[in-house]
């Protein structure tokens, strides 16, 4: 019997990883101005047959840490002990901004805007190079998970640019949540810049800014784990049915008509046509009603948590579908598979309450 060819070891900021081990790496970064040393802590788990490179990365806005808790689970998951292939993972790429709770660095920058990056640039520029420099000449595959903003809330999706790329749909749809947007690449972005590396990535949006959301991050674990095994990383004991897919190629934000204190009658999830009744706005005594009411036919994919609003401002966002309703349907489905008191099949974590 032929002997199978041993994998080289893969180095990451001077740190050499064997085949079939795992190892916890600090990558030194620039320093608080107290002089206190700053690392962006990266786990590689690097199995003992060949197969693709996954990076799966969280925090590259420091208050979406539903990402972060993904990114716990996965490595607990006994499943990526045996893993073909290297796992990357990255809990916190904006440490700057995870520790100050800000979704933005020190410099106000978006990191998310700074890519590719150079040695010598912006505090933002710099850091968005050690993340390409460090770790993207290893990837294959990217799965980069965030949350909405700060009191704003989104559905479990995936965002990715679709156009004339298989292989992204592939990855895409074998995350496995209901709703995916085709979504055109923004300049600075990381996902633009691993696109110009021909490397396929894909976005996940699920919750809010600086909050737990159980369902999201039940939702995140399984995703990873089913692009895994989509990519061959590991094998599944058994199939799971894989919830229905379906592409959205725009989603609208509906805004408010005026300031006021806000009232819903629509989360996310659900199914609205032309002329729905989302929420409605009045003053404080009760005068000036309005209605904010959807302009399209599709399913909410994202709202504001936040009852205060001024006119003009974001309020829900809708995802347009021609079968509106056939994809509300599969949401709610996917969400009462994931609830925890439903299908706990996948971890044996605790539900965060």
């Amino acid at each position: 019997m032929a002997k199978a060819r041993s994998r080289p070891s893969i180095e990451i900021a001077g740190v050499s990883v064997s085949p079939g081990s795992r190892e916890s790496i600090d990558i030194p970064l620039p320093s608080f101005y107290a002089h206190s040393q700053v690392n962006m802590p990266v786990h590689v788990v690097h199995g003992r047959k060949p197969g693709p490179v996954l990076l799966v990365c969280a925090a590259l806005h420091g208050d979406e840490i539903n990402g972060t808790e993904i990114i716990r689970r996965l490595l607990a998951n006994r499943a990526v002990n045996r893993i073909s292939g290297t796992l990357i993972a990255i809990p916190v790429v904006n440490v700057y901004g995870f520790v100050s709770k800000s979704r933005y660095l020190p410099d106000r920058r978006d990191l998310n805007r700074a890519f590719p990056g150079s040695e010598t640039g912006s505090m933002a520029a710099r850091l968005a190079h050690v993340l390409m420099t460090e770790i993207m000449t290893h990837c294959s595959h990217v799965v980069d998970l965030h949350t909405g903003a700060v009191n704003r809330e989104n559905l479990p999706q995936i965002r990715a640019t679709l156009r004339d790329d298989p292989a992204t749909e592939a990855l895409a749809r074998a995350f496995g949540v209901p709703v995916i947007l085709d979504s055109s690449l923004l300049e600075g972005s990381f996902r633009a810049a691993a696109h110009e590396l021909g490397i396929p990535v894909v976005l996940y949006e699920a919750g809010e800014a600086l909050r737990f959301d159980e369902l999201a991050i039940r939702a995140g674990v399984r995703g990873v784990l089913n692009v895994m095994a989509a990519l061959g990383m590991r094998t599944l004991k058994k199939q799971r049915r894989q919830p229905k897919t379906m592409i959205a190629n725009a989603s609208r934000w509906m805004r408010a008509p005026q300031s006021g204190i806000l009232r819903m009658v629509c989360g996310t999830g659900m199914l609205v046509n032309e002329g729905d009744t989302l929420a409605y706005i009045n003053d404080p005594l009760g005068n000036l009603l309005c209605e904010v009411t959807s302009t399209l036919d599709g399913v909410v994919i994202g709202k504001t948590n936040l009852p205060l609003v001024f006119a003009g401002e974001a309020v829900f966002n809708i995802a347009a579908y021609e079968a509106a309703d056939e994809v509300s349907g599969h949401i709610e489905a996917y969400h009462e598979e994931l609830a925890p008191n439903g299908d706990a099949a996948d971890s044996d974590e605790p539900p965060i309450v």
